[in-house]
């Protein structure tokens, strides 16, 4: 099966795209990867076909302002700059990241079918659920289910324009206004992370997340046997900023050590209890007792993933969804604002309440319960799967 896998340069949406390809490898399968050119070299590295995806640098006029024009208009324009490429390759399928739905609109415009990829919890509106991105349980009672209207409502505006944005941009490129939506989705989390609602999408298939490791080196931890605490500050254009240095000021004198995962910035001298830099996460995480991190989906996945909790501190996007998800399921506290003694109180409770890292245990166990995302993108080629 050859498959087209399209993904944005954003390491939370390039990496699992990059993971998914190794999957697909690994089941005899033939991906092609296009995404940003930051990446292509290290996925070509790991042994994934990968081509820079065309499209991507904003255009003359483009208003980044307005997320539905910035993710439709260009995902239009994306869907022509790719043509020629899908058409070169001949994919089975093309699986296109959420953000990145040029993938999407190209392998339509081709009549290939295709898979929409969600590094992350399903965010679909709901009719059981508050407004995604709210950070709330949903409501209980007549209030709190009076409450949940009110706020679909205030919201369905914003997305009523974004379904006429869309229609608009399909025009544009000769498809037909109504969006018959992918054949499947691939919603790569963890079953911890996801809510129950009324109307899950028969065709939406929790899969686990998809994670990738950029590099192949292990940092090692500073010595000692003082409990240690990972920092990985986020590496979302929208996340919390000065995450590293506020955990270090904050932690000082606290008995603990300190490994922090920096994608860049880690630079500079540190503290003897201080390491950072570019290492693999997932043997930092086998060490930590707990996590500091902004909240995006990877990051507070593979945490759980390794059933370790985690001290949040959330910045723009869905990270403040994220963090209240996990802060309802124990297995996490959320710091916002966040200032160097706030970090330092929330990362001591969970260090000092084993019901933290029993629920982060717990959250981990959840991973059993998901369905193999290659075997939903072969069902599809087979015709077995359906929007």
């Amino acid at each position: 099966m050859r498959v087209a896998v399209v993904a944005g340069p954003d390491p939370g949406h390039a990496f699992p795209a990059i993971a998914l390809s190794l999957a697909l490898i690994q089941a005899g399968d033939d991906p092609i990867l296009y995404t940003g050119t930051r990446w292509v070299e290290a996925a070509r590295a790991a042994g994934v076909e990968a081509e820079p995806l065309k499209g991507l640098a904003p255009r003359p006029g483009d208003d980044d302002l307005d997320a539905g024009a910035r993710i439709h208009s260009r995902a239009a324009y994306i869907s022509t700059e790719l043509l020629p490429d899908l058409k070169s390759v001949s994919p089975d399928l093309v699986v296109s990241d959420i953000l990145t739905a040029g993938g999407g609109l190209a392998a339509e415009r081709l009549g290939i079918p295709w898979v929409e990829l969600s590094p992350h919890p399903l965010y679909s509106p709901s009719r059981g659920l508050p407004p995604i991105g709210s950070g709330l349980a949903p409501g209980i009672g007549i209030r709190g289910r009076l409450r949940d209207t009110l706020m679909r409502a205030a919201t369905g505006r914003s997305i009523k324009q974004g379904l006429v944005q869309r229609s608009q941009a399909r025009v544009g490129i000769g498809l037909p206004a109504l969006d018959p939506g992918p054949h499947a989705r691939l919603i790569a989390t963890l079953p911890a992370l996801e809510v129950p609602r009324p109307d899950w999408p028969e065709h939406a298939h929790v899969v686990g997340p998809l994670l990738w490791e950029p590099t192949e080196v292990i940092l090692d931890p500073p010595p000692g046997d003082e409990p240690l605490v990972m920092v990985a500050p986020s590496t979302a254009h929208t996340g919390a900023v000065g995450m590293f240095e506020g955990t270090v000021e904050g932690l000082g004198g606290a008995g603990v050590r300190l490994i922090a995962s920096m994608l860049d910035g880690a630079e500079g001298e540190h503290p003897d209890w201080v390491r950072a830099g570019l290492g693999r996460q997932d043997a930092m995480l086998r060490d930590a007792s707990v996590l500091v991190c902004g909240g995006g989906h990877g990051m507070l996945a593979k945490a759980l993933l390794a059933g370790v909790p985690t001290v949040v501190v959330p910045g723009g996007g869905d990270q403040w969804e994220l963090a209240n998800r996990a802060a309802r399921a124990g297995t996490s506290v959320i710091v916002r604002p966040a200032d160097a003694r706030s970090i330092r109180d929330a990362v001591l409770q969970v260090l000092s309440d084993k019901r933290f890292a029993e629920a982060a245990m717990s959250a981990a166990a959840t991973a059993s319960q998901v369905t193999d995302p290659v075997a939903v993108c072969r069902q599809v080629v087979n015709g077995g799967v359906t929007a």
